[in-house]
This record gives structure tokens, sequence and C-alpha cells, in this order.
């Protein structure tokens, strides 16, 4: 995805080009630290099997797996490694572990990028307005399972609904959704034939209980903000840790990300400067300060009931909440 989405001009074409450089070495350090965590703290889930610290080895590789998608995320936009083939095999590799097809996802996230906050065409916004309920029950993960699993079945059962998804590709996202199926398939019988529950015990139950966690980041990207086209204004940036920001693959620079996404994980704090120098603070929360306020306003009314050109969730500290109470 080699577009810029920013709506000022805030790099001049070479200092986009500087940050725009790619590099295996990086990227293979940040991929190769990410699966070595999902390693070692599978190899602790297993050493702990039979004891109370089974939950807390299930919890911390469940988060470890769900924020891989973190990784699928920035291959589809083929920033990881310089050599663009290895975006490709990663990216189908952890598509597949994380039940999100990788044509899928970049046909997707690209409607995402290009039309962000628009209703009828960001990739990522196709729903209902939020509800406190249906907020709720998509942010512990039910709604989002449940969405994976039956848009996979019904895209490989050839029915495409999706309106981001071009004629051109509907055949190829047809075959993947159906290899895809095959290959869990050929996982379900095989646990069957050895008697294993080596599939769910470290991969799927962790994965799905603990998604709710991945969500933290999910949901703050852009809810609660203008539905306008200028990215600083539409997207939200996360206030949070070195070692979350290496969890996330960099993604709390989310403003820095959505205005150049062509720019690698590894360059958005520097990227995220530049912006900040030229334009000012973005927007920024924190996660569970970000939660906090979206369940405030959602018992006050539903998302549809707030204004679409204005920030609704806004951190109390910034002075604008009382208003928006009104």
């Amino acid at each position: 995805m080699e577009e810029s989405f920013s709506t000022r001009k805030l790099l001049s074409g070479a200092e986009l080009k500087e940050f725009n450089a790619k590099s295996d070495l990086a990227g293979g350090l940040q991929m190769a630290s990410h699966l070595g965590a999902i390693a070692a703290l599978g190899y602790l889930h297993f050493l702990a099997m039979g004891t109370w610290w089974v939950v807390a080895t299930g919890f911390a590789l469940g988060v470890v797996v769900n924020f891989l998608y973190a990784a699928q995320h920035e291959l589809s936009h083929w920033t990881v490694f310089r050599t663009r083939r290895l975006n490709e095999i990663f990216g189908r590799l952890v598509g597949f572990a994380m039940i999100f097809p990788r044509d899928y996802d970049l046909a997707m996230h690209q409607a995402h990028h290009r039309w962000t906050s628009n209703w009828e065409r960001d990739g990522e916004l196709t729903r209902a307005p939020y509800t406190l309920q249906s907020y709720l029950v998509y942010f512990i993960g039910i709604t989002y399972w449940m969405n994976r699993v039956t848009g996979l079945v019904r895209r490989a059962r050839g029915i495409i609904i999706e309106p981001y998804i071009s004629a051109a590709l509907e055949g190829k996202i047809i075959r993947e959704s159906r290899l895809h199926i095959a290959g869990y398939a050929v996982i379900a019988a095989l646990s069957v034939v050895f008697e294993s529950w080596a599939a769910v015990t470290f991969w799927l139950l962790p994965m799905v209980l603990t998604k709710w966690v991945h969500q933290l980041q999910n949901t703050i990207e852009h809810l609660g903000l203008s539905h306008e086209t200028d990215i600083l204004h539409n997207t939200r940036s996360t206030r949070t840790n070195a070692v979350m920001r290496w969890l996330c693959w960099q993604m709390p620079y989310h403003t820095a990300h959505h205005s150049y996404p062509s720019v690698p994980f590894w360059q958005l704090r520097k990227l995220n400067d530049k912006i900040e120098s030229a334009a000012g603070p973005v927007h920024r929360m924190g996660w569970i300060e970000f939660q906090i306020e979206v369940v405030k306003r959602l018992m006050q009314k539903d998302e549809s009931q707030w204004p679409m050109d204005e920030a609704w969730i806004v951190p109390v500290a910034g002075g604008r909440t009382a208003r928006l109470e009104a």
C-alpha cells in the first residue's frame, strides 16, 4: 500500500522516501522476537499443565498470539521485509493462524485506509452503530469470532457480500477461504486420529478467550472521532509503554501509520514526532481511559446519536467531555 492519505503536506518527497526505506533485518528481528515469545510462552504453558499456573500461562500465550495480527497487518502493507516475497509468505502463514485469510484482509484493509471512517466504504466499518450492549459483545470477542468464522464459511461457499471485494478478486478470495477451511479440517482430523488437544490447548482456546485484550487496541483507533476525511481528525494514537508498543508492532502510533501507511512500523515513532512538530499533538488516549469513556457515552445514547463531524470520546483532561454530555 504505497499511497499517502494525509490531507496535509506534512513531509517532503525526500523525507517520505527516507521514511519508506524497508529492512529485512528490522522486520526479521521483530518477527523472530514475536514468534519466539509465542514459543517460549507455549513451552511454559506446557510445563504449567496440571497446576493453577496454567491460567496465567494460557492468558499470556493467548494475548501474544492475538497480537500476532499486528504482524499480519504490517505484512499486508508489505512493509515488514524489504524482500517482497517474504511479506506474502509470512502473511499467509500468520493469516492462517489468525483465522483471517491474507487476500481478504488485503481487500478489507485497503478500503479501510482509502475510506477511513466512511460508513459506506470503510472496510472495517461495515457494521451497525454501536449500542452499549453490541459494543460489549464485540469487545469481549463474541461478535468478532462469529464474524470471522461465519464470514470465512460464507466466502468458501462462494457468497461474497462485502462491497470492498471487487469482481476481479472474488475468485481468489473464495479459493483462499476454501484452502483455509481445508487446512483447519486437516488439523481437526489429525487431532482426532492422534487423540490430541494440542490445537485447542495451545492455539484456539487461549486466542479466543483473550481476544478482549487485543480489542483494547482495535477499538481505540477510530471510534468516537470525526468521520471527516482528515486523518488527523479521524484517527487516534495510543498512550502505552514500550513493551506494548513492541507487541503491537508500533501501531499505537496509529495516526502516523494512517497518514503514511507505506512507512514501516519501526519508523513510526520518528514519523509521529515529525507529524506532531508540523501539525501539533494528535488525538491520543490510554487504553483503559478510552474504554471508560466509551462505556460512559454509550450508556447515555448509542453511537448513531453522537455527532459524526466531531470527536465525542476525548480525554477528560482535555476539557471537552463535559460539553459533549450536555
